[in-house]
């Protein structure tokens, strides 16, 4: 899914400088501003007296092909986000057994030639 995902951001980032440039293209309503400046007679010798309408046709088209490539990354953005939520949750559990700590060493004590001495409360 990544490389789907990788591979529609790439034509996404294409068709955003393809609009940048079809709109940097196209002259203004008053035949003055950058479109005029940076490609206003190129444009007409290119594609002749009808450049407002193929520029326009164009910008249209490359607008709703970026909106519904953004709308389609959206989607497959969250399809997989809940998909490796739900992977995390489902990872199965280990259980280690139980250990029970190691019964502490006893130590016996020599026995003692000195009488036990009586506790106080004690009857002898």
């Amino acid at each position: 899914m990544s490389i789907v995902i990788g591979v529609l951001t790439l034509i996404l980032v294409l068709t955003s400088i393809f609009l940048v440039m079809i709109v940097l293209m196209q002259r203004a309503k008053t035949d003055g501003g950058i479109g005029a400046a940076m490609a206003g007679g190129a444009t007409e010798s290119a594609f002749g007296a009808e450049t407002n309408n193929v520029l326009s046709g164009a910008t249209i088209k490359g607008a709703i092909i970026f909106f519904v490539l953004s709308f389609g990354l959206y989607l497959a953005n969250v399809h997989q986000a809940k998909n490796r939520a739900a992977e995390n949750a489902a990872l199965p559990t280990v259980n280690a057994p139980a250990t029970t700590p190691a019964p502490a060493p006893t130590v016996e004590l020599p026995a003692t030639s000195q009488p036990a001495t009586p506790q106080p409360g004690e009857n002898k």
